[in-house]
């Protein structure tokens, strides 16, 4: 039996009727009394039905006879491809030495300052100067190794030779660049370890703040988990203060209290750091696919790239890595085992609103 053509259309009006961007790129309607075609999420007033004719795409109904709208542009890219291609031509643009002013990023990709500064932040989560300092960053720490001096590498990273930019470099490591270099072998790590309702957990600070919150089941492995995460650095037990102050990250992980009002040594790369914010913005008690964390940060082609910043986290709860799920709702991998996900996720599920 042949296919009915008129129900296939049907099914299209529908998604012109709801606006579905979901339906861009699969067909182009045109209306007979105005000679325009358009996608099907296009804002413009409806059409009666009987004026309207489907095709498959914009060089067909050009073909026919129709011009494109000037509103939603059917014969050019989808919009948020477009908005996507023109923040990936910034960012090459910012991955060079010279710092380059918003203006000129702006001119470069064809759109207003301020246009153009909602756009990248929309797109990529961040400002355009966070970006390039995120990506200097990166790049210090993959010169860092290589380079015979910690001036050469700030210089290869695209850093320029002034002690601003060298504040950066340092915040953005959690480490002076020559502490980085030598494997954070100067840098003191306080941490102490206590009983949690998920086992024992080790809790460590820098001098910058929490920087590990460790759940496991035994001391000595929590202590080799420590030395693997800050490999040369001075690690040693904490005195009676922080102790104190490590009664807040229990009470977080026994669930008696919501937030921790403790500074945060959060490490990680730009992409991390934009996935992990992705995460504290879940709601308790509500989980997140991979791939919808994906989309929240504008990258719906990261999915796996989500699931190893997920297993990169090294702050339970803090960073609520346990509210991301496969796409069925199904229980994935964890860091600190799916038993501890299971009941974290338990627990929320039951937590007042």
């Amino acid at each position: 039996m042949k296919p009915n053509p008129t129900l296939h259309d049907e099914s299209r009006w529908q998604a012109v009727l709801d606006r579905d961007a979901h339906a861009d790129g699969q067909f182009v309607f045109a209306v007979l009394t105005t000679g325009i075609f358009c996608r099907p999420s296009c804002r413009a007033r409806h059409a009666l039905r009987q004026n309207v004719r489907f095709y498959a795409d914009a060089s067909a109904a050009q073909a026919a006879g129709f011009r494109p709208c000037k509103r939603c542009q059917p014969d050019k890219a989808d919009p948020q491809q477009q908005r996507i291609d023109k923040v990936t031509e910034a960012c090459r643009l910012l991955e060079q030495e010279r710092t380059l002013t918003l203006d000129e990023l702006a001119q470069a990709v064809a759109v207003s300052p301020y246009h153009f500064h909602r756009l990248f932040k929309s797109v990529a989560g961040m400002t355009p100067r966070a970006w390039q300092q995120a990506w200097r960053a990166r790049k210090l720490r993959e010169t860092l190794a290589a380079s015979e001096t910690v001036t050469n590498a700030v210089l290869a990273a695209g850093f320029p030779a002034s002690s601003s930019y060298y504040r950066q470099a340092d915040s953005t490591l959690g480490m002076t660049a020559r502490q980085y270099r030598r494997g954070g072998d100067t840098q003191r790590v306080r941490f102490t370890l206590q009983s949690c309702v998920l086992g024992r957990c080790l809790v460590a600070a820098s001098s910058r703040g929490i920087c590990a919150v460790l759940p496991g089941d035994s001391d000595a492995a929590l202590i080799a988990e420590l030395a693997q995460i800050f490999p040369n650095a001075q690690r040693e037990e904490a005195d009676h203060a922080f102790q104190q102050q490590v009664a807040q990250v229990i009470a977080l992980l026994d669930g008696r209290r919501s937030t921790l009002q403790l500074p945060l040594d959060i490490r990680g790369t730009a992409f991390q750091q934009q996935v992990w914010q992705a995460l504290r913005d879940i709601p308790a008690g509500e989980t997140r696919s991979y791939q919808q964390v994906a989309d929240s940060i504008h990258k719906p082609n990261a999915a796996r790239a989500v699931a190893n910043a997920c297993a990169a986290n090294t702050l339970a709860l803090v960073i609520p890595c346990h509210r991301v799920v496969r796409q069925s709702g199904a229980l994935s991998g964890y860091r600190w085992g799916e038993a501890r996900k299971a009941e974290l996720l338990k627990r929320e599920a039951k937590q007042e609103p």
